[in-house]
């Protein structure tokens, strides 16, 4: 049996031989990969996949499988879906290109650069909160006047709050 599907690269049409090919149903994947067939669905009208159709069901190909698991590692290094569809674009199924891996190498540092600035934005929280958890302690452990005065201080600031 043969079906037309469009490329999900080229966007054009391509016979699919369904005897032949593995395929899969949205349900497969949705289970394989432990997401929703929504989500499935809204990457298809992101333009990221494009499965064949037989009547109203969608088939999916190896290659549509491989798509989606390389759609599913961009979100989970936290790629956007536009840099995950530039990057599946360049693959046109050239495998280790040159230009793929150098743009793939360029995401990548941006990527770590990026979580680097977080971790050092986390840390610096950490620290806030450890200093203020010793504050607090210190005031209702081994200061009971301090921590009567920080409750009354923080009964008026409550207080200021809800009449402003």
């Amino acid at each position: 049996m043969h079906r037309v599907q469009v490329d999900a690269l080229s966007r054009q049409p391509r016979q699919l031989n369904m005897a032949s090919e593995q395929t899969y149903t949205i349900t497969d994947l949705a289970r394989e990969f432990d997401i929703t067939p929504r989500a499935i669905r809204f990457y298809e009208d992101q333009g990221l996949l494009a499965p064949a159709r037989t009547g109203r069901a969608r088939v999916y190909s190896k290659s549509d499988r491989t798509r989606l698991k390389l759609i599913l590692r961009g979100k989970r290094l936290g790629l956007s879906l536009a840099e995950i569809n530039e990057l599946l674009d360049m693959y046109g199924g050239v495998r280790n290109s040159a230009p793929q891996l150098e743009r793939f190498t360029k995401v990548l540092a941006q990527r770590r650069a990026a979580l680097e600035q977080q971790r050092i934005d986390i840390e610096a929280v950490l620290i806030e909160i450890d200093s203020l958890e010793r504050q607090c302690n210190a005031l209702l452990g081994h200061n009971p006047e301090g921590a009567a005065a920080a409750r009354a201080e923080l009964v008026k600031h409550i207080d200021s709050a809800s009449t402003a």
